[in-house]
């Protein structure tokens, strides 16, 4: 069969002449011959299976660079790598979602018509587990702000302290909402300095920090690592934030199912953590608080060992959030408790009504 033209070729495939020979450049899709008087450029017919499936991941986003890393694999492997591609824009996408109903919020949101108060009852407690010789996680729980940090290395313990104590000076000054967040923001970047002066900047050496602040009607959360900050709402358990390691990555990548993820032998190796290399890689969001909502911050030794639909049994019934507290501790040292157990629970309540 005669070879096709550029111009007929980019016709049947859907791909201009300009990008055909920018893929040819870039040897992303070569083309079947090249006339050595005049380098007009010819396609064989079986080249448009392959001109199409660039066509459609480039319209996918796909980088060109991934896209000729996929083009050179097998179908099924193929298959993955673009399932794989858009759990990580579907990631991405629901990042800038949750951030674009925060600023549509606050760019429309009414002052509130009545005079009903809010505020926070709380308890924290840290408990070193069963198995661990020493207690490196750092629980605290104040007026305003909500704290867990989970060391490891030789300097765990006081490097989850000096995360926490960086946030402190906190709890002490009352924080519009609208600037709480370049506020926890710039908070977070104390916290990396403070670590950093106790490790070194080492990797072996750090700690997790999920921390919320209280504006009175809101809540900032700021979160690095794999603790965790649950809410429990009208009677429904939402885990507000994202674990950032290496298992969940897959989890989000299409690679692992979260029952697999359980077993897997990097379950516990983080991606991110303090001290980082720039403080901006912690999440920063914002929720709207309601009387009756209850918030759950705790370590890894918790959720690793206590499933999600125990834990919301466990926290829906407890009458008060002391109660809370030693109950999920108790039942993460029942389940064996192989590493430390931290929790923090924080009750929204209404304190006065006009």
């Amino acid at each position: 069969m005669e070879p096709l033209t550029i111009g007929a070729f980019s016709k049947a495939c859907r791909l201009s002449p300009k990008a055909l020979r920018l893929y040819d450049e870039l040897e992303l899709l070569r083309p079947a011959r090249v006339d050595p008087d005049t380098g007009y450029r010819y396609y064989a017919v079986e080249q448009l299976e392959q001109a199409r499936l660039v066509a459609w991941l480039r319209r996918l986003g796909m980088p060109l660079a991934r896209i000729r890393e996929v083009c050179a694999l097998e179908p099924s492997a193929a298959a993955r790598e673009i399932r794989a591609h858009w759990a990580r824009v579907e990631a991405e996408t629901a990042v800038r979602r949750d951030l674009a109903a925060f600023l549509v919020d606050q760019l429309t949101q009414t002052p509130r018509k009545d005079t009903t108060m809010l505020e926070l009852r709380y308890f924290a407690h840290s408990d070193r587990g069963q198995v661990r010789p020493e207690n490196q996680d750092t629980a605290y729980a104040g007026t305003r702000l909500l704290a867990v940090a989970d060391g490891f290395g030789p300097a765990g313990a006081p490097a989850s302290s000096a995360a926490v104590e960086a946030l402190r000076f906190l709890d002490t000054e009352e924080v519009p909402a609208g600037n709480v967040l370049n506020l926890l923001e710039d908070a977070v970047r104390g916290a990396t300095e403070a670590v950093r002066g106790i490790t070194g900047g080492t990797d072996e050496y750090g700690t997790t920090l999920t921390a919320l602040l209280w504006t009175g009607s809101r809540l900032a959360l700021v979160h690095i690592g794999d603790s965790r900050a649950y809410l429990l709402r009208d009677g429904g358990l939402f885990r507000i934030t994202d674990d950032h390691t290496m298992v969940q990555s897959l989890i989000d990548e299409g690679r692992l199912t979260p029952e697999e993820a359980t077993a897997h032998p990097q379950r516990s190796l983080l991606l991110k953590a303090l001290p980082s290399a720039a403080a901006a890689t912690a999440d920063l969001r914002l929720h709207d608080a309601r009387a009756g909502d209850r918030y759950l911050l705790c370590s890894d030794g918790l959720s690793t060992v206590v499933p999600d639909d125990r834990i919301r049994t466990l926290l829906g019934a407890a009458p008060a959030p002391d109660e809370a507290v030693r109950t999920l501790v108790a039942e993460a040292n029942t389940a064996g408790g192989p590493d430390n157990v931290s929790c923090v629970v924080a009750d929204v309540v209404e304190t006065a009504t006009a």
